[in-house]
């Protein structure tokens, strides 16, 4: 051992002689070795890889649907099992979170990856397993929060309802709590303001607070284990039972003493920002107790771009869980339309239709919208499977669950606008929620949002297409060209290739280049909701793309000449063909765009992006001309022409006079 120090010194000194060389005592030498072992020891154990726990929670995720009139029904019949079970039966599945990390005024939210788990329960075990007990099983843990579900559905209101009443239950079970009945004013809600009115009984029984409130234990106002206060909003935001009670008599009075509001305003975010903070004394201190808010309204709110943000924060950071009962909201457009029949027998009957926002179900529109093709010149709305972005949001980002609700929800057949139920948006397909509880919108702030577009280009490119496409809207081609003379055809062919012209030129072009430059990072996607939105519109700017130009080159070779082989017929006819015959690169973009469709098909079944798909794939992309008479050069009459008789007096007599017709109200 010495011999081996005396040679490690000599060659990292470089001179012969040594410490080593003299009487050593046996003690330093043996000092210096077992430093040298520790230190050795030391480096290498730190080196080691650590072989720790890791504790993953995996939620499957779930968007159950509902089934529902558009009133509030509800049974005096004892059900046997609360929830969306209590009415029916119900298909449905719940849109559960993972855990969140630690809990700040702004939390950052990630973008999950998609779990799915296999259970061998029912979706209503789900719903009492995963969402109410978790919230009671992880009370303990600070600065954590359980984002709720973003679609829960129900045969009936009454189920929802009913869920709802569950989810105050197991609050109670935790401890002491507080819950704030926020109603929209408006006058569609005033018939689901006057039914809940009517359940607040059955509701307040199955809680058993009526029978607590005779209880001596407590006789405190502060002892009461279930305090209740009642909001409304509108234009403005009112507090319709300011200081909570348990007296039932009251809150039906608060509530049944809602006005209704007509200024068309619903600042659903600045009522609930306002209770929370009113209320967050009551979630503070020793003595706190759990504090929800349960919200009814039909549309998608007026503030939500300004206030969700925040209004989200603050309700995180009192722990204030926020249940939504609502409305679908459209796939990827803003609005819908409802109908309105008159209440009153002496004006028409005959339905009236008026647009509201109850949409998008994203932040941002994320879905093209284009009409150019001979066959469907127009989308008709499609259930996006979730409730409007910032409302759901809301919901997921405190913990509650939002409720959507329409009364034509019968998945696997269209809906007839005639079926519309009043005061009901019409929307003609709606979807499996099994299969859309893949397809869940990130549920981010802006900030976040941005992000995720920034990380990759096919996400960027898809939202910048939809923003164009939105922004210029397609027209319906002209397809029947009469022929009075050579002269008036060329001119209407002519101003008939002014807008694939423009739109091959600016819009088109742009959603295509846009599209185009995110190609290469459409590999990265793995969310399903982004593969089929980037699938779909590069699939359906193609499409249109190829349409557009086949459709403009057409249009040129008619300019040059046809005649007609039937020399009867005077209107030439452009219908749409299998056969593109305007070029081989069309051919060569034609088959791409349907080899995009068609993926779209066969990966995303089910959803309303493979259904867009399947009918942009009916459409042929190419063109041909075929001819019809119309009888466009037949002889004008002149002045001389006889008039037509008057009708007789007695025919004008037996006319039925028609009922006057009011404008639909602000809704």
């Amino acid at each position: 051992m010495m011999n081996r120090l005396r040679t490690w010194w000599q060659i990292r000194t470089g001179t012969e002689e040594t410490p080593f060389d003299g009487d050593v005592p046996a003690w330093v030498v043996s000092l210096v070795v077992h430093l040298s072992l520790l230190v050795i020891l030391t480096i290498v154990l730190r080196e080691l890889p650590r072989n720790e726990g890791h504790v993953e929670l995996v939620s499957s995720v779930v968007e159950p649907e509902m089934e529902v009139p558009q009133e509030f029904f509800f049974s005096d019949l004892e059900q046997v099992e609360i929830g969306a079970n209590s009415v029916a039966g119900v298909d449905m599945a719940e849109a559960i979170a993972e855990l969140e990390a630690e809990l700040t005024e702004n939390v950052m939210q990630v973008e999950p990856e998609e779990v799915v788990e296999t259970l061998d329960v029912t979706p209503s075990e789900l719903v009492i397993d995963r969402i109410f007990n978790m919230n009671s099983a992880l009370e303990s843990m600070p600065n954590v929060v359980v984002q709720g579900a973003a679609g829960v559905g129900a045969t009936g209101a009454a189920g929802a309802i009913d869920r709802i009443t569950q989810a105050i239950i197991d609050s109670l079970e935790d401890r002491q709590t507080l819950v704030v009945w926020i109603f929209d004013k408006s006058v569609s809600l005033s018939a689901q303001r006057e039914a809940i009115v009517n359940r607040l009984d059955r509701i307040y029984q199955e809680l058993g607070v009526i029978e607590a409130s005779g209880d001596s234990r407590f006789a405190t106002h502060e002892d009461k284990p279930l305090l209740t206060a009642v909001m409304g909003f509108g234009e403005n935001v009112t507090f319709e039972l300011k200081k909570p009670t348990d007296q039932l008599s009251a809150i039906k009075e608060a509530v049944a003493g809602i006005q209704d509001d007509d200024s068309g305003k619903e600042y659903v975010f600045q009522a609930v920002y306002d209770a929370a903070v009113e209320y967050q004394r009551y979630a503070e201190g020793s003595n706190r107790r759990n504090v929800m808010m349960i919200v009814f309204t039909d549309e998608a709110g007026d503030d939500g771009a300004e206030m969700v943000d925040r209004t989200v924060a603050r309700c995180q950071r009192y722990r204030m869980p926020v249940y939504v009962v609502g409305v679908p909201a459209p796939f990827g457009r803003q609005q819908v339309e409802i109908k309105w029949v008159d209440p009153d027998p002496e004006f028409d009957q005959s339905p009236q239709w008026t647009p509201v926002t109850q949409g998008p179900e994203s932040l941002f529109p994320e879905r093209i919208k284009i009409s150019f093709s001979g066959l469907h010149p127009g989308e008709e709305p499609l259930d996006s499977g979730f409730g409007p972005f910032a409302l759901t949001r809301l919901a997921v980002g405190t913990g509650g669950m939002y409720f959507s609700v329409h009364p034509n929800r019968q998945p696997g057949r269209p809906v007839r606008k005639a079926e519309t139920a009043h005061l009901s948006a019409y929307i003609q397909y709606f979807f499996d929620p099994e299969k859309m509880r893949r397809y869940r919108p990130d549920y981010v702030s802006l900030k976040e949002y941005e992000r995720i577009l920034r990380k990759n280009k096919a996400k960027q490119a898809l939202f910048n297409a939809a923003r164009r496409s939105w922004a210029a809207p397609m027209e319906t081609p002209q397809l029947r060209f009469p022929k009075r003379s050579e002269a008036d055809l060329a001119n209407a062919l002519t101003e008939a290739q002014q807008q694939p012209a423009k739109l091959l030129a600016g819009t088109l072009l742009q959603m295509y280049e846009d599209l185009k430059q995110g190609e290469r990072d459409r590999q990265q996607i793995v969310r399903p909701r982004w593969q089929a939105g980037y699938d779909l519109a590069m699939g359906r700017t193609l499409a249109l793309k190829v349409r557009t130009d086949g459709y403009n080159r057409m249009l040129a070779a008619a300019k040059r000449g046809m005649k007609f082989k039937n020399q009867q017929n005077d209107t030439w006819v452009l219908k749409p063909s299998e056969k593109i015959l305007a070029g081989s690169a069309l051919e060569k973009e034609g088959q791409k765009a349907k080899d995009y469709l068609q993926r779209v098909v066969k990966d995303h079944p089910g959803t309303p992006w493979a259904m867009l798909a399947a009918r942009e794939l009916q459409d042929p992309l190419g063109w041909e001309w075929t001819e019809d008479f119309s009888n466009v050069n037949r002889p004008r009459a002149g002045n001389n022409a006889p008039a037509q008789p008057p009708r007789p007096n007695d025919d004008q007599r037996r006319m039925l006079q028609k009922k006057k017709r009011r404008a639909p109200p602000k809704i």
